[in-house]
């Protein structure tokens, strides 16, 4: 345990919170636990490798305007990141914390984003299902190659055999690991929907999962973790506007338009907002925004357009979050907020705001038909990708997954490596790959 670190910045975190798997030294004092995860995030290879993933313009392909480079996973996380630090500061909690968990919240997505983790899902079925943020807390815990133990310095139930070299991936803090999980509960244990789709934790990394949330009332989010998430939401909502409306897939006269209004509703109905919610209430919520004196009515590339467009992105982000601060505030009053001490209080008003901006961006360009067949095509190169390496595995796995696949005792864990290889790769190398398998290259 690390509870030295506690006087240094941490504030309301208790030594607990602090806490790491498996303990180690600081390699020089004078730095929080805080700052010493933000760092090992920043410095790992599985944020780099977001880099070449996509968020939702594919980086390279032909816009409009051909330099409006678009987001990738990683400048969406580092964009999240800042978000969610000067909120999570303005209500008490530790500003690196947040961080962390903002940088982490996408490390585990595969390449193709949330069309690859479909694709990916269907082949680890007979292994346990795929899922973004459960492979997020897995890298964080188990694949990031950062500190390694012997097996007799963690649980048991972790490690690969008694007395051999085990890897505890960055070895964070407890509180940063909880603030990065976003879903705490396995598969198929929603607290609300049992049939939901999303979770937070692999069967055979509920070991480290139950030391996480040795200190948390059941399936509740912490503070972090909930600042993180609306971070997430606000900075994809918002940026995925911009990137649309850059590319030229978004015109925004449309949406004075009742028909495009109606498919825009219908979007943010079936994906967005309850079922049951009446389409008047987002029509009011996008009125709202397109009344503001700073809402981009036009957009045409050149230089005072996009410092029109940078200036509404910047109102966009500051009203959403300061909605939430001013809400969580008169709730909770002015002291810090942290762990288990508060929820983060959304208006409903900024909530569908919000999802109205997701629902253009998902209508307009993730809908476009060019869209869908890179889709199809992609779950194709995701499928046959898991197939020959099934067939021919170990060969085709990098060596950090082959000596897995090796040491694997069963089929199940076998199949898992193989998961756990794909989902490390970008698009670009997961097609790669994918063309020299097919082709019967090593």
């Amino acid at each position: 345990m690390e509870g030295s670190n506690t006087s240094e910045g941490a504030g309301p975190y208790d030594e607990g919170a602090v806490e790491r798997w498996a303990p180690e030294p600081d390699k020089r004092p004078g730095r929080t636990a805080f700052q010493r995860d933000r760092a090992r995030v920043l410095h790992s290879a599985a944020l780099r490798r977001l880099a070449g993933k996509t968020q939702v313009v594919t980086p390279g392909t032909r816009s409009r305007h051909w330099d409006a480079s678009p987001r990738t996973r990683l400048t969406h996380s580092l964009e999240c990141a800042q978000v969610g630090r000067e909120l999570g500061a303005a209500l008490g909690c530790d500003p690196d914390l947040v961080e962390t968990a903002c940088l982490s919240h996408d490390l585990g997505h595969p390449p193709f984003g949330h069309n690859g983790e479909q694709a990916l899902n269907e082949v680890a079925q007979d292994c346990g299902g795929f899922e973004g943020n459960a492979q997020s807390l897995r890298l964080l815990t188990r694949i990031e190659p950062k500190r390694f133990v012997r097996s007799t310095a963690t649980s048991a139930a972790f490690a690969a055999g008694s007395g051999e070299l085990t890897s505890v991936g960055l070895n964070l803090t407890r509180a940063a690991l909880d603030a990065a999980t976003k879903y705490p509960w396995p598969r198929g244990e929603h607290p609300s929907d049992p049939a939901s789709a999303k979770f937070g934790v692999y069967e055979d990394d509920r070991p480290v999962f139950d030391w996480i949330r040795k200190e948390a009332p059941g399936r509740r989010t912490c503070f972090e973790a909930q600042v993180m998430d609306w971070a997430d939401d606000v900075a994809y909502s918002v940026h995925d506007i911009e990137d649309g409306l850059h590319a030229g897939h978004l015109d925004p006269n449309v949406l004075h338009a009742e028909p495009e209004r109606a498919d825009v509703f219908a979007v943010a109905i079936g994906r967005y907002v309850p079922h049951d919610t009446d389409p008047a209430e987002l029509s009011a919520a996008l009125d709202r925004l397109l009344d503001q004196e700073w809402w981009p009515h036009g957009y045409d590339g050149t230089a005072v357009a996009q410092a029109r467009l940078k200036d509404a992105t910047s109102q966009l982000i500051g009203r959403f979050c300061l909605a939430a601060e001013s809400a969580t505030r008169a709730r909770y009053g002015t002291g810090p907020l942290t762990r288990y001490d508060a929820e983060l209080v959304v208006p409903r008003a900024a909530r569908y705001e919000c999802a109205v901006l997701k629902a253009v961006a998902d209508r307009y360009v993730m809908q476009r038909p060019q869209q869908e067949r890179l889709r199809a095509d992609q779950r194709v190169v995701v499928a046959e990708l898991a197939e020959s390496l099934v067939a021919r595995a170990p060969d085709g796995l990098d060596p950090q997954f082959r000596a897995l696949f090796d040491a694997a005792p069963d089929d199940r864990t076998r199949k898992r490596v193989i998961v756990d290889q794909i989902a490390s790769l970008t698009d670009a190398s997961a097609r790669s790959l994918h063309a020299a398998l097919r082709a019967g290259r090593p």
